[in-house]
């Protein structure tokens, strides 16, 4: 009985977020690329809908910025292909803007690159099997990043939760610092995703805002990564571009590695992966 009465509480919360977030949007819509909005009008909603205030009013935001679908009455407004998403344009004033539909996940049927595992006994023994902390751990021991990119990197924070001027609070899953053989400069925020899950481009643009605002002189690559199985996972290099102030999420490059005991990796693999090297360099 509990749980039913709990299943009706979470649908009529729903369908609230769901009226509230329909009338902000539709007070201020006029067939523009993007619709403001701040933190009132969503308490202002609450009441012309004729329910008391909801005590969160962030959450609405941050709902259908990372969890959840815009009411389909939303999205029908936008032109084929394109659908509305939610930025931060500073703290409590937000903005809806068009962006091509581009949720983003690891491609099927890609090779999967066999890497001796470094990670030590004891972490496998205790750390979780096959969430996000995992994932970022499995690729921190594993230098992946390194492996991917090609530059020489070092984790330098994860979890970093601070406020971007113009966007508001943020949230960065991880972030490496890097060196290139010539000397450049560069800076890679992650994303971790549990399986199942989508990238989406409003990480992505914080990250990349973040970046430039805190580290301005050194070259900024977003990557996305994702378990695929229990010891395999996907890394991707993300950008956004514009075009006719539409944005678009794309993947620069993708690999796909598993990590593996030494006595996985046979002879014949290592001599296909020396060709594979022989050929790219």
């Amino acid at each position: 009985m509990a749980e039913l009465i709990n299943l009706e509480e979470e649908e009529d919360m729903a369908s609230k977020y769901d009226g509230v977030i329909e009338r902000v949007f539709f007070n201020n819509f006029s067939q523009t690329s993007t619709v403001p909005f701040d933190r009132e009008e969503l308490a202002q909603a609450c009441r012309d809908l004729g329910f008391d205030r909801i005590k969160n009013l962030g959450d609405i935001v941050y709902s259908y910025r990372f969890r959840k679908e815009l009411p389909a009455k939303i999205n029908e407004t936008a032109p084929d292909g394109c659908e509305w998403i939610i930025v931060g344009t500073r703290i409590g004033s937000y903005m809806f803007r068009l962006s091509q539909i581009s949720k983003i996940e690891p491609a099927p049927g890609r090779q999967q690159i066999k890497i001796p595992d470094a990670t030590p006994e004891i972490v496998k023994m205790y750390a979780p099997a096959n969430d996000e902390q995992a994932l970022l751990t499995k690729v921190r021991y594993n230098r992946i990043i390194d492996l991917f990119t090609g530059i020489t990197c070092y984790s330098i924070q994860n979890h970093l939760r601070t406020t971007v001027e113009n966007i508001g609070q943020i949230e960065v899953d991880e972030i490496y610092l890097g060196i290139s053989k010539n000397g450049g400069h560069y800076i890679f925020p992650c994303q971790a995703k549990s399986p199942g899950d989508k990238f989406g481009i409003v990480q992505v643009m914080q990250d990349i805002a973040f970046c430039k605002s805190k580290y301005p002189a050194v070259i900024c690559r977003p990557v996305a990564m994702q378990f695929t199985g229990e010891d395999s996972f996907a890394i991707l290099l993300l950008n956004i571009e514009t075009e006719d102030d539409i944005l678009k999420l794309v993947v620069i490059d993708e690999k796909q590695y598993r990590l593996v005991d030494k006595h996985e990796l046979t002879s014949d693999e290592i001599e296909y992966y020396n060709t594979l090297n022989c050929v790219s360099d």
